[in-house]
């Protein structure tokens, strides 16, 4: 999982003194080693708004990754719906049929992995989800056996440039046991939660923190039907957590 990217169209645009496409690219290297069955990116791919030459700029740079096994991705506030499938609808496996939103379900052994679309408009802060998408969720978790992740950009607190229907998607993931976490990005924040029983992962940015405190990289999960494991793998920022592992159990 990686999230935030953040990558513009000039490759030595910086912010906090970090370069994204830097980041990526030292990224994408140890990606390309670790021998992934797949990849995850939790929103904000492109650098502000959306930009198709940003979106090109992206597909150079996972390029060696994406060509190996399958890279799905979640739409951030910084993305535009449109020019992202025009980059990338053709390369995102599992598609479902939720009009004018771009989910995913995937098939990931163990578990299964949802992704949800919270992008509102580019560069608009708030996220939000809407009936119809909720909907189509509940209905699908209501047949679901297998253990699911949902996968989100937007946090899930009541801040004002959060997911603005987080308590509805709670109460949907609460009555659907087949939901073991959450994972999200939009903080730019490293950290584990649980909330009855339900696992709540803040996946770090890639383009750069906005505090000193917090690491720059990806994390690596190895999920079985009982739990999963979650690396980190710091590539620049606090590299305290660095190689440290976290062990979750999923709830019954």
């Amino acid at each position: 999982f990686f999230s935030d990217l953040h990558i513009p169209a000039n490759p030595l645009e910086e912010y906090r003194g970090f370069k994204p496409v830097v980041n990526l690219t030292m990224m994408v290297r140890q990606l390309d080693q670790a021998k992934l069955d797949g990849a995850m990116i939790c929103g904000d791919l492109a650098r502000l708004q959306g930009l198709e030459p940003d979106y090109e700029a992206l597909a150079e740079l996972v390029e060696p990754i994406a060509s190996k096994f399958p890279l799905a991705m979640v739409l951030g506030n910084h993305d535009d719906r449109a020019n992202f499938l025009k980059a990338f609808g053709e390369t995102q496996k599992g598609a479902q049929p939720v009009k004018g939103r771009h989910v995913l379900a995937i098939d990931a052994g163990p578990v299964e992995i949802i992704t949800l679309d919270s992008n509102v408009q580019a560069n608009s802060t708030p996220g939000f989800l809407g009936k119809a998408q909720r909907d189509w969720l509940k209905e699908r978790l209501a047949k679901q056996t297998k253990p699911t992740i949902l996968c989100v950009h937007h946090t899930l607190d009541d801040g004002d440039n959060s997911l603005m229907d987080a308590p509805r998607l709670f109460e949907i993931a609460k009555a659907a046991p087949a939901v073991k976490a959450i994972v999200y990005g939009h903080s730019h924040i490293y950290k584990y939660d649980v909330w009855e029983g339900i696992h709540l992962i803040n996946i770090p940015a890639v383009g750069y923190n906005f505090k000193d405190s917090e690491p720059v990289g990806w994390v690596e999960a190895v999920f079985s039907p009982t739990g999963g494991s979650f690396t980190l793998h710091a590539v620049g920022g606090n590299l305290e957590k660095n190689g440290k592992t976290v062990t979750l159990k999923w709830r019954n």
